[in-house]
């Protein structure tokens, strides 16, 4: 009987200790969701621009439009690559 009440109390307390551990919360999921798809957008950008290359390469593309095109599609990679430096870094407190 004694070794039944000692198991049981383990077991609570295991429950209750590894509780925390188990659920993740809320605010860490959306930052998770968040920064996935910034990694998801940051590597479209990244083929946005291979293709550009790939296209100016092959004639498709003039020097004029390509040059227009890559510095458009740099300038939004970096907005994103800025983003994501933003939710990497945790927040500075002063002091």
């Amino acid at each position: 009987m004694e070794v039944l009440l000692a198991l049981a109390i383990f077991v609570a307390l295991v429950v209750f200790v590894s509780g925390p551990l188990r659920h993740r919360p809320r605010e860490v999921e959306e930052m998770d969701a968040g920064l996935a798809d910034l990694e998801a957008r940051k590597q479209a950008k990244y083929a946005e621009i291979r293709d550009a290359r790939l296209d100016h390469a092959a004639g498709k593309l003039s020097d004029e439009d390509f040059e227009r095109q890559d510095a458009e599609l740099r300038g939004e990679a970096v907005a994103i690559l800025k983003q994501l430096d933003g939710v990497d870094k945790p927040a500075e407190s002063g002091g």
